[in-house]
């Protein structure tokens, strides 16, 4: 559907060499930041920052909530890049360039992408304000054939036919719950399977039973086409869902969802957010300039 937008090699390139060229930061872990989530950045020390506006070949974000810079910085002593707001299909921009940042940031040499979002509850058990570490996904779009990976493959970046079962690091995820427990964290972090739809509406009732059906524990309009690309050129994938709202799957409940909420309950969790993914990427192991 979108091989038309392909993009090349030289152009990825292009862009890493533009940022490396503009930062002394070599970055071996990759924060995407969901919405109402941008705060994760501004625990950067030694910050450089780029607005996506001045970087070569980036697209630009259109939703409130997404600042539109990427920094460059410090977390404990391991060197990141954090993406300030990220892109969605829903915005009209093709999965090529959705998922253009995450091949960037491979030419970076970064190894490791931690990845969050804001979705909906689908499970009954959840509650707004906890967090679930994503042990899987139901990409829709992409069984419907919408998938960053259409058009001719460029082995350079990855294989034609990259699996994606255990796409979500095993060891990330259990790092990641014992640190919650540590934290005291545990009564609000759940572990569960995210789903992507296209948005920008959200869920109609039967939908949201439809999607509980078939697995989801939560749902949102991101993240399966930047994973998809990582697990493809070879990134370590870490994800985390904020649960900003139950969804609706009553159709007795008159209770609405609201883009306003959304970033409230992001507000309101985004100190323990900092934490986990703080003591998270603490604990990486960097050898020989790869995140081991």
């Amino acid at each position: 559907m979108h091989s038309k937008d392909q993009i090349c090699y030289d152009e990825y390139q292009r862009t890493a060499d533009w940022l490396l060229s503009q930062t002394r930061h070599r970055p071996n872990v990759a924060i995407i930041c969901g919405s109402g989530l941008g705060m994760l950045a501004e625990a950067l020390k030694c910050q450089d920052s780029f607005s996506y506006a001045d970087i070569p070949n980036f697209p630009q974000s259109t939703v409130q909530g997404h600042a539109s810079r990427l920094v460059f910085g410090e977390l404990r002593g391991k060197t990141c890049v954090c993406m300030q707001g990220r892109f969605h299909m829903y915005e009209g921009h093709p999965l090529s360039k959705v998922t253009f940042p995450v091949r960037v940031f491979k030419l970076l040499g970064v190894q490791t992408l931690v990845v969050t979002n804001a979705a909906g509850s689908l499970a009954d058990s959840y509650s707004t304000g906890d967090i679930m570490i994503i042990k899987d996904h139901i990409n829709m779009p992409g069984l419907a054939g919408i998938n960053p990976l259409n058009g001719p493959n460029d082995e350079k970046f990855g294989p034609r036919f990259p699996p994606m079962s255990g796409v979500y690091d095993k060891d990330l995820r259990k790092m990641a719950l014992d640190i919650c427990k540590s934290l005291g964290y545990s009564q609000f972090v759940q572990e569960g399977v995210y789903c992507m739809v296209g948005g920008p509406n959200f869920e109609t009732i039967a939908e949201a039973r439809f999607l509980h059906k078939l697995g989801a524990d939560a749902v949102g309009m991101s993240t399966a086409p930047e994973v998809l690309t990582a697990s493809h050129c070879g990134l370590r994938v870490f994800g985390l869902s904020l649960i900003t709202n139950k969804v609706v799957k009553d159709y007795e409940d008159q209770e609405k969802v609201d883009h306003a909420g959304v970033l409230g309950v992001g507000l309101m969790r985004s100190e323990t957010l900092q934490t986990l993914v703080t003591e998270l990427v603490s604990r990486l192991e960097i050898n020989n300039n790869r995140v081991e």
